[in-house]
């Protein structure tokens, strides 16, 4: 039995986001990188969270509540506004904390720095 990625992708963990979380890779565009911060929010892997944060806009206050517990992603759209320079991603995130859920529906923005994506901020204009 294969297990599916925390990211609701319906691919196996070893074949979606494990490469990108164990840094054997990079994730190759911004709904890929999107997935894997979330599948890294479920894991509580702050490191990965934290380098696949761009420097220019991390948050130094970032923190993980160990009761909080992620319990499904939808990615809404995403799309390149110039390829392998800057992009987005409209997703729900749903968790529970203390036996309440929560849900978080955001438009991230991420950049194409070196090589690589990086998450930037939620749209300001469009967050929900």
């Amino acid at each position: 039995m294969t297990n599916t990625c925390h990211c609701d992708s319906g691919i196996p963990f070893s074949q979606c986001c494990k490469p990108y979380l164990n840094s054997e890779a990079n994730a190759p565009s911004p709904v890929a990188l999107m997935r894997s911060r979330y599948s890294a929010f479920v894991m509580s892997n702050l490191d990965y969270l934290i380098d696949t944060w761009h420097p220019d806009h991390y948050r130094s206050d970032l923190s993980l509540d160990p009761g909080q517990h992620w319990i499904g992603l939808k990615v809404l759209d995403h799309g390149e506004y110039e390829p392998k320079k800057s992009g987005w991603v409209h997703f729900v995130a749903r968790f529970k904390l203390a036996g309440k859920a929560y849900r978080i529906e955001e438009r991230s923005l991420f950049s194409y720095a070196s090589g690589r994506w990086y998450y930037l901020h939620p749209d300001k204009q469009e967050a929900g």
